[in-house]
């Protein structure tokens, strides 16, 4: 096992009653790993909201099935497959260590529950090192193939980097799909056989710029927070960015600057904007960790009443800056259903079911802009906070 790595590895619990106290604490779980900034969400089922759409800007987070609870659940049931074998082996790898990966692992946990329930067991591992690495993930997955795993998932770090290698493992006959958030498909050259996770990024970073563009009268001075380069997630949700920026002639994109999903460098990159950009307008951020870092650096300069930010996902302080009105929109992602649906797409990959037959080529998962009138009950039903 490498240094630094989450490991989630999971075996079979045989001890039924063991089992069943298991799943009577998971709420517990959630809500205590997720106070102390360790977990994501269990965010599942879209409620009446069509899979693969986004709410655009000018939506109300309540505007669709009565408000935030109507697509965050922790519910789920498997489709109608039945599995050709009795026990499967998948490993699954990410960019890196983060809250919002073990959301995902929500979702494949009580995917692999349920199955067990049928009386199919599902054996995984999911590991991601601390830092983003192409290079790293690269060997992970070639080392991967050398442990006769029916099924390979890989969130990809970098596209250029990772499809020759996904293309020689299935070259060799290994079956390996995408998942998460970031994939590299056939329009890549990648011969992955299936992809589950957010499938337009690019709409999501221009969905949330438009909010921004509205929000300033479609005037000003923007920096963006991208997050890792090359992530294929964070590269095209700041691409949307800078083509809505593009659209307005008042509006212009002064500073770009990757994090690396972090929030301690989304501060300080921040307070760089700001000092260097005095009549700076708005702040586009593309990934989970910048909205809060950007948030954290314009309270510092008591410049919340003049800085628009807007960002990604469910962090909890994130929300709260939502709620208060620091941070103005969030485009929160499905991760417990990418996690869940990834489960079953990889259980029909290892029977030889090729996809459009009982499976897509790609899953899309939904993604949903949150306003501030919709924070507090997604803070309520996410991490029990009451206002």
């Amino acid at each position: 096992m490498r240094g630094g790595d989450a490991v989630m590895i999971r075996k079979t619990v045989k001890n039924r009653r063991e089992r069943k106290r298991r799943c009577g604490e998971r709420l517990r779980f959630i809500a205590l790993t997720m106070a102390a900034g360790l977990c994501g969400c269990g965010m599942a089922g879209c409620g009446e909201v069509e899979e693969g759409t986004i709410l655009t800007a000018g939506e109300s987070s309540e505007g669709k099935d009565g408000g935030t609870a109507s697509f965050i659940e922790f519910d789920h049931t498997l489709d109608e497959y039945e599995p050709l074998e009795k026990e499967y082996n998948f490993y699954f790898t990410y960019k890196m260590v983060h809250p919002w990966w073990d959301a995902v692992a929500i979702g494949m946990e009580d995917a692999a529950k349920q199955y067990e329930d049928m009386g199919v067991i599902i054996n995984y591992e999911y590991l991601a090192p601390n830092m983003a690495s192409a290079q790293d993930q690269a060997e992970r997955l070639v080392d991967a193939s050398t442990r006769g795993f029916d099924v390979i998932g890989v969130d990809v770090a970098d596209v250029d980097m990772i499809t020759p290698v996904i293309n020689e493992l299935m070259e060799d006959g290994q079956n390996v799909m995408t998942f998460s958030s970031s994939d590299a498909d056939r329009e890549d050259g990648c011969d992955r056989i299936a992809y589950v996770g957010n499938t337009h990024n690019y709409e999501d970073g221009a969905a949330l710029t438009e909010a921004l563009c509205e929000k300033l009268e479609y005037r000003g001075k923007i920096a963006v927070l991208v997050g890792v380069r090359e992530a294929p997630c964070h590269e095209d949700r700041a691409l949307g960015v800078q083509d809505v920026i593009a659209k307005y002639p008042d509006m212009e994109i002064v500073e770009i600057e990757y994090d690396e999903d972090s929030v301690e460098k989304a501060y300080e990159y921040t307070k760089e904007f700001l000092n260097e950009h005095p009549d700076l307008a708005g702040i586009a951020c593309c990934n989970m960790s910048n909205p809060v870092g950007a948030a954290r650096a314009v309270i510092e300069a008591g410049r919340e009443d003049e800085i628009v930010i807007v960002g990604m996902d469910h962090d909890q302080e994130a929300l709260q800056y939502l709620r208060d009105g620091i941070i103005y929109a969030l485009g929160v992602q499905d991760c417990y259903s990418i996690g869940f649906d990834t489960i079953q797409v990889a259980v029909k990959i290892a029977d030889e079911n090729l996809p459009g037959e009982v499976y897509p080529e790609k899953t899309e998962e939904l993604t949903t802009i949150i306003y501030q009138d919709g924070a507090a009950e997604m803070l309520q039903v996410l991490y029990g906070e009451i206002s």
